[in-house]
């Protein structure tokens, strides 16, 4: 009731007081959008690839204010590359924000690639306002339905409310584990609807349970089938590297003197020129790699799916081992190979559990000499046979390894390029390469170096294509100059699908059916209408002078090195053959 003896001026004084406090202490009302980037800052992003379209403006109207850095693909399956690069090489989830209907399918490559890969990406996919959901609206398509297979969980916001909620376990799921992707399908109104909430480090996931530490009764087994073996193995794969324990697992295998094989993302786990360190195996793996994982008694794989490019014929796999799985998804214990220990836990806590409970040196003389014999005997090598008239791609990717002195971020397209990569780039440290395993996905080596580079401006990195998925998603290169990126694109140019006539030679008859380009662009006139210097090495005697001009040069460059068509990638272990069935061996 108010006073009646108050004056006019005091009664208005008394009014303005309380609304002062009324504001101070209701929350601030923020947009979908304006809450969404706060959640996102809150979470340390650096760096958005995307596209956007109708759906998501709202959410662009945001990004205008700068808050986190914006990166404009020019095709939404080179945004979620980009990301997995970045995502690869700084281990924080890569952020993805793409439209509505087609813009969302057109990550769906990308999203499977990173859930193979175990890369977490947080992808954003616009769409229609909500109550126009399953009422086929204009550029509707139910991304929830797409990606439930390929992602590690999926969100679709309703209202605004539940964006901080959402986008921290997002990020959570992501991350943690068996990284891999999440996907949070949103609404356009649920952009612009207004919202009280704060940005939160609450977690309500019942039902996400991590893996533990490993028990001490699996890590004695393991010490004591060490203690008695005589041919011991490690098997190292993505694990490792995702749980960055190189170093642990290098001490681990120098203190027992254990040989070790890595798969494909294994590579650089241990250092290349580390004498224990076998090589790649599998398809087209190292012979000693693969004669050890033939002939072990003991095989401890730490953080590998056993995949059919490793184990191609599972029966004959290791068939003389005990074999010690270590995984952090318990899905992959046993799916494949039979083993006779499983356990369910981080690489980096198992190796340092064993580190700690093993002092002693363990005596595997006899074997690592023969290892190393097959090593010194059987390395990777190349013959010469058309050497005076195109140049030899794994000399190419050799000299770059001596360029960079083996410290570069080597990114790759997916073909014969990827493996001679893998077979003669000598990576040093397990943050250095970035490839498409899993999915064997063509065009992920361009937006993938883009996002390796945003991840890691001062190292230097070094792009391998082929000319065939060089042409896939060639149109990011656009994207070098405006953000300043000195990549190196190496460009294996044989005018074919690679490795597609390598198989078609071997295995059809020698009947190329379409996989001969029989008309390509002039990829140095491609190279300069984007403002990329380009750099065509077709005379072997200028091979490596040109690539020390190529190197020298101050930013992003085209490097083409032409090669034959008829170079294959050897050694080779056919497909449904065992390991130590390889052909080719030089």
């Amino acid at each position: 009731m108010s006073n009646p003896q108050m004056t006019e001026h005091e009664n208005h004084t008394t009014d303005t007081q309380a609304d002062r406090l009324t504001a101070e202490t209701k929350p601030t009302e923020r947009s979908g959008s304006e809450l969404l980037v706060e959640a996102l800052v809150k979470e340390g992003t650096e760096q958005i690839f995307g596209y956007p379209g109708g759906a998501v403006l709202p959410l662009y109207d945001t990004f205008y204010d700068g808050k986190i850095r914006h990166i404009l693909a020019r095709h939404e399956q080179g945004a979620v590359h980009a990301a997995e690069g970045y995502a690869r090489v700084s281990g924080k989830p890569g952020v993805v924000v793409v439209t509505s209907g087609p813009g969302s399918t057109n990550v769906i490559t990308g999203i499977a690639d990173a859930y193979s890969d175990s890369l977490p990406l947080v992808v954003f996919t616009g769409q229609v306002a909500t109550p126009g959901i399953g009422k086929d609206a204009f550029q509707e398509a139910d991304l929830l339905s797409m990606t439930t297979p390929i992602t590690k969980h999926n969100f679709q916001v309703k209202h605004p409310d539940e964006i901080p909620s959402v986008v921290h376990q997002a990020f959570h799921i992501a991350n943690t584990g068996r990284k891999g992707p999440v996907v949070i399908d949103f609404p356009k109104d649920v952009g612009i609807l207004k919202s009280e909430v704060d940005v939160t480090d609450e977690l309500d996931l019942p039902g996400y349970h991590l893996a533990d530490a490993p028990e001490p009764s699996d890590i004695d087994y393991v010490l004591a089938k060490l203690k008695d073996a005589k041919k011991p193995v490690l098997l190292v794969g993505a694990g490792v590297r995702h749980s960055q324990s190189g170093p642990q697992l290098t001490e681990f295998a120098e203190r027992h003197q254990i040989p070790v094989v890595t798969t494909l993302h294994g590579l650089g786990t241990i250092p290349y020129e580390n004498p224990l360190f076998l090589g790649m195996g599998g398809m087209h793996g190292s012979y000693a790699a693969n004669m050890a994982l033939s002939d072990c008694d003991l095989l401890i794989n730490l953080g590998s799916r056993f995949d059919d490019r490793l184990a191609s014929n599972p029966e004959e796999f290791a068939k003389h081992a005990t074999v010690v799985h270590v995984d952090i998804d318990a899905s992959e214990i046993d799916k494949i190979i039979k083993t006779d220990l499983g356990i369910v836990a981080d690489c980096k806590l198992v190796l340092e559990s064993l580190l700690n409970e093993s002092n002693h040196y363990t005596d595997h003389e006899n074997w690592v000499e023969y290892c190393l014999n097959n090593k010194k005997d059987h390395p990777f090598a190349y013959t010469d046979e058309e050497a005076d008239v195109f140049n030899k791609p794994q000399r190419a990717i050799e000299y770059i390894g001596e360029i960079t002195n083996g410290d570069a971020i080597v990114t790759t397209d997916v073909g014969q390029h990827q493996m001679w990569a893998a077979q003669f780039y000598p990576f040093k440290d397990h943050n250095q390469f970035v490839t498409s395993g899993g999915l064997g996905t063509m065009g992920f080596g361009i937006p993938s170096a883009i996002g390796a580079k945003l991840a890691s401006p001062d190292k230097t990195v070094v792009c391998f294509v082929g000319d065939g998925g060089f042409q896939m998603t060639n149109q990011e290169m656009a994207i070098l100059n405006e953000y300043g990126l000195d990549i190196k694109i190496v460009l294996i140019n044989n005018g074919t699908l690679g490795m597609v006539k390598q198989w078609q030679d071997k295995f059809f008859n020698q009947r190329f059916s379409h996989s001969v380009f029989n008309g390509q662009p002039d990829f140095q006139k491609l190279s300069e209408a984007y403002g990329v210097k380009g750099f065509l090495i077709e005379d072997p005697a200028q091979l490596e002078s040109e690539l020390d001009n190529a190197f020298a040069y101050e930013g992003p460059a085209l490097i083409e090195v032409r090669i034959s068509p008829k170079e294959p990638v050897l050694p080779m272990v056919p497909s449904g053959k065992a390991n130590h069935e390889m052909e080719g061996v030089l």
